[in-house]
């Protein structure tokens, strides 16, 4: 085992030493895109140090990296601080227009959409007209790539009449998915009260990456959005330059208020790993591309898969009223560890309070494997096997209480020997 990790460190020393290179091939062409378009910020060189196993020095004031798909947390940087995320809400703003209309819909293009942005077409705005009409897919593509804040009116003022009632819809969504410490108050950023945390975009990017139009809208680099009346197609061009400059980028949005500095949700993926990286606050455009770029290499070289936990692994029964009943973990559980890392993960069981009888398949806890500070994962534990019903009540007149109040030795005997049935 210890040879294959090696051998993969290697592997991933030369690729990621490849991703840090200054200079490519594929640079971003000149901004506008002729004859209009975008004029992003776009550097033509990242600027990242040499891979190492020891996490980068980044200029954001928050920053988090994350296994798009499992959500475990490989780096954290003050990644539950409110702060203001500019144009990373159009990612919630899309999630939701997503979750309430078609994509094919047309939307009638209201004043105040029109209205909306700095009014210096091909920066943060489509310059949409009053009365003209666009697909939801149309608008999204203006969302994601072009940054256009008067699309996002319009998308907010088609799925709930009003973009006050829309940022509500915005709000209560949050809520219920969790997204904790954040709060919003417009559907495209500009309004500098609304606040989220690098976790929680995390959260939102991970969602939003579950729906194939968002993921292909914002992997996309060039499009063209249908003219107004009496006027010339508009060509809009991606903001994220990861996507000419980074190997494997495939999303996600960037954004910048003076409050707010510049942010950046990116995407990528390696050799099957799709990794999620969130900078906020950080100085200058380049910095937040660099810094996300620099969080891609690290997680891509510096981690290895490790099985911690295998299916059915069986820990200590538990004594229910002096019958031992079977637990197993439900599930097997494989996290990221550090390729050059010698340590044993630490291994927690956390029971939940429950009355007998136990039935085979019932939840009583969980078990949590964590490493140097970092959670590798939770597995809940089931019973299996039980034993008759009748066999696992109490005599007649004795106590009912709560089985783990009367158990906690055994249970503090179960997570040692978990620990030594796992790893030796």
């Amino acid at each position: 085992m210890r040879k294959t990790l090696i051998l993969l460190s290697v592997v991933l020393v030369s690729v990621s030493a490849g991703l840090a290179r200054a200079g490519s091939p594929s640079a971003p062409p000149p901004t506008p895109v002729p004859p209009r378009g975008s004029p992003s910020p776009f550097p033509t060189v990242l600027s990242t140090p040499r891979p190492a196993q020891h996490p980068p020095r980044v200029r954001a004031s928050s920053a988090i990296l994350e296994d798009l798909d499992t959500g475990q947390v490989l780096y954290a940087r003050h990644a539950d601080d409110r702060r203001a995320i500019a144009s990373t809400t159009k990612i919630m703003t899309a999630l939701v227009t997503l979750s309430h209309t078609a994509p094919s819909t047309v939307v009638r293009v209201s004043a105040e959409a029109a209205d909306q942005g700095s009014h210096d077409i091909g920066v943060s705005e489509l310059g949409l007209r009053p009365g003209e009409r666009l697909t939801v897919r149309q608008l999204l593509y203006a969302l994601l790539l072009q940054s256009a804040n008067d699309a996002a009116v319009a998308l907010a003022d088609h799925v709930s009449k009003t973009t006050s009632r829309f940022v509500a819809l915005m709000n209560s969504n949050a809520a219920r998915d969790g997204f904790a410490r954040t709060r919003f108050y417009s559907p495209n950023g500009l309004d500098d009260r609304g606040y989220s945390t690098a976790r929680s975009l995390a959260e939102m990017t991970r969602r939003a990456e579950r729906i194939p139009l968002f993921t292909r809208i914002a992997r996309t680099k060039f499009h063209v959005v249908p003219a107004p009346p009496g006027g010339e197609p508009r060509r809009i061009q991606n903001r994220n330059v990861l996507l000419w400059l980074y190997p494997g980028a495939f999303g996600v949005k960037t954004g910048f208020t003076t409050k707010a500095g510049f942010c950046l949700v990116a995407v990528a993926h390696l050799n099957g790993t799709r990794l999620l990286a969130v900078v906020l606050g950080d100085p200058t455009a380049e910095a937040s591309f660099d810094d996300a770029a620099s969080l891609m290499n690290y997680g891509f070289h510096a981690f290895v898969p490790q099985r911690v936990i295998d299916a059915r692994q069986p820990v200590p029964p538990l004594p229910v009223n002096g019958v031992r009943v079977p637990v197993v973990a439900q599930r097997a559980l494989t996290s990221w560890v550090w390729a050059e890392n010698a340590d044993r993960p630490a291994i927690v069981e956390h029971l939940r309070t429950f009355q007998p009888p136990l039935r085979d398949g019932e939840v009583v806890g969980t078990v949590t494997a964590t490493m140097r500070g970092l959670v590798l994962g939770r597995v809940p534990l089931v019973v299996a096997n039980a034993p008759p019903a009748d066999q696992q009540l109490p005599p007649t007149g004795a106590g009912s209480g709560p089985v783990w109040r009367r158990s906690v030795d055994a249970v503090n005997g179960a997570a040692n020997a978990l620990f030594h049935a796992v790893f030796g």
